[in-house]
């Protein structure tokens, strides 16, 4: 952040009244004011702090994935692969925060767990919300929000929507390739299904090698990078409480543990077993 911000004035003299600052700017008072632990252990603050920043980098994420489907959907391929490379960047960061996490011992995180009351990471509604643009569609997503409630109408337009996948595919469609019409036609609220007409497509566009296939290889390191992210969450939670069950009742590393290896793009994968 440059040392003037846009209105402040550069003579040594007070800026004015309504001036933007450092600041007002990333409103700090209100980000810096948000940590209320609610216990006087020492680690707690970390905890607050981590989880804080997941949802930021949730936000971004979210915020790049609309970006990314526009640009698909537009065949706007140098800057779709711009924004991919970004999220990359972004997950890398995701999953290298667990580090810090890990520096908690299991001692150090029961000393305050039960400050935690009923909350638990389960109740992320910007994960949900993220997991639903990249194709997941399961009703239980939204069950422990209340009818009404903003997460849950998020998510379930978020289910209800074309997924990243759907536009990709029509990205290929754009770009002459023969995606078929049980792709192409979907119903966009149903589960993403390995589709071996589809994989024969992606095997072309391999062969063709070509900037799509470049888009190909990003959404692949993208769907490894969600993978690495969840590998790491099932250990973080079973160093930190083992196999005992999750804040708020929530079945902790043991269902954790059924997302691992879960492709989100199951075609990418499965068309390398192609000859």
């Amino acid at each position: 952040m440059p040392d003037r911000v846009r209105g402040e004035r550069g003579d040594g003299q007070s800026p004015r009244t309504n001036a933007v600052t450092y600041s007002s700017y990333l409103r700090l008072d209100q980000l810096l004011g948000a940590q209320q632990p609610r216990s006087g252990e020492h680690d707690e603050m970390l905890f607050i702090v981590i989880h804080q920043i997941y949802e930021l980098w949730f936000k971004q994420l979210l915020h790049e994935l609309g970006r990314l489907q526009s640009l698909l959907e537009s065949g706007e391929t140098t800057h779709a692969m711009r924004t991919l490379r970004r999220m990359l960047a972004i997950l890398k960061i995701v999953v290298a925060q667990l580090d810090v996490l890990e520096t908690m011992t299991p001692t150090q995180f029961t000393s305050f767990r039960d400050a935690l009351g009923t909350s638990s990471g389960f109740q992320s509604a910007q994960f949900r919300e993220l997991e639903a643009v990249l194709g997941r569609r399961d009703p239980m997503m939204v069950a422990q929000y209340a009818d009404g409630s903003g997460e849950r109408e998020r998510i379930q337009a978020a289910m209800s929507r074309p997924s990243l996948f759907d536009s990709f595919a029509g990205y290929l469609a754009d770009q002459g390739y023969d995606v078929p019409a049980e792709i192409r036609d979907r119903d966009v609220r149903a589960p993403i299904e390995a589709s071996a007409g589809m994989q024969q497509v992606l095997k072309k566009v391999y062969d063709d090698d070509t900037d799509a296939t470049a888009v190909c290889e990003l959404l692949v390191d993208l769907d490894e990078g969600i993978q690495e992210w969840r590998y790491r969450h099932v250990k973080m939670v079973e160093r930190t409480i083992g196999g005992r069950i999750g804040t708020g009742g929530s079945a902790g590393a043991a269902y954790l543990s059924t997302t691992v290896g879960r492709p989100t793009f199951p075609d990418l994968w499965a068309m390398r077993s192609l000859g």
